[in-house]
């Protein structure tokens, strides 16, 4: 009896031995991404930068023309990627300034970006260091649904083509999404924002929800506009609000408008 009884305990436990074994290396990963292959991951801790900038099809895509010409290089991930449920102990970069900060004298400023040509999936991931997709061009759908950063999560300039879900994502640190342009219906309902959320001059084409969403820290939505929809419903706004200059369907509106529409 004690011998079925401990049997038992053993394949009840085997999921959790199953989680604490699975660990990949980054490097692992964009050897794949190399060989044009799809990567697909589940209930995995990923170890290293995942550092998508410098792959095999890098190219020049401007500058260098000068000593104080900046540089600019672009990777391509041509197949798609999902991780669910996965931890990142390192960066994932979509995007690096290694002379970010630092004045040109006369060396050239080099920068590194990544465009996606398929699905781009990372549904309820943690992101422990920092996070950059800064100029990224995503041609297929990308999800982030119910993930955690707890460092800056870096969109700023972010192309998107298709869907974009944030649903129930929390941004521990600030959410850059400036100059953002969302051409199809975008969603962060549920999500929590303990730093800044910056939609400074983000555009949504097909509507936006922030449904039932906490801004624990400032929201930034200065000169941003929206076709559509503006869903506010249920949402909390804790911190500081700029709303100034802020358009729904080519007409000004103030962060009270917005509430009033869901009453």
């Amino acid at each position: 009896m004690m011998r079925k009884v401990s049997l038992l305990l053993v394949l009840c436990m085997l999921p959790l031995f199953t989680w604490a074994q699975t660990k990949v290396n980054a490097t692992d990963i964009i050897a794949k991404i190399n060989r044009g292959e799809a990567v697909s991951y589940e209930n995995a801790e990923i170890v290293g930068d995942l550092d998508m900038t410098r792959l095999q099809n890098m190219k020049l895509a401007k500058g260098g023309n000068s000593k104080y010409d900046s540089e600019e290089y672009v990777s391509t991930v041509t197949a798609p990627i999902s991780f669910i449920n996965c931890k990142f102990t390192g960066n994932v970069l979509g995007y690096f300034n290694p002379d970010n900060g630092v004045k040109m004298t006369k060396r050239q400023n080099k920068v590194y970006n990544t465009n996606f040509e398929e699905s781009v999936l990372f549904e309820s991931c943690t992101f422990e260091r920092e996070t950059a997709f800064k100029y990224s061009h995503f041609e297929e759908e990308v999800s982030f649904v119910s993930s955690r950063f707890a460092e800056e999560a870096l969109f700023k300039y972010a192309d998107f083509e298709e869907d974009v879900n944030f649903s129930n994502v929390r941004f521990n640190r600030d959410a850059n999404f400036k100059y953002v342009e969302f051409p199809e219906q975008a969603s962060f309902a549920g999500a929590t924002f303990i730093g800044e959320a910056n939609f400074k001059y983000a555009k949504f084409e097909h509507g936006v929800s922030f449904e039932k969403a906490l801004f624990d820290g400032a929201a930034n939505f200065k000169y941003a506009k929206a076709s559509g929809s503006f869903n506010v419903a249920g949402a909390s706004f804790k911190g500081d609000n700029d709303f100034k200059y802020t358009e729904l369907n080519n007409r000004k509106v103030t962060l009270a408008s917005l509430q009033s529409m869901h009453r």
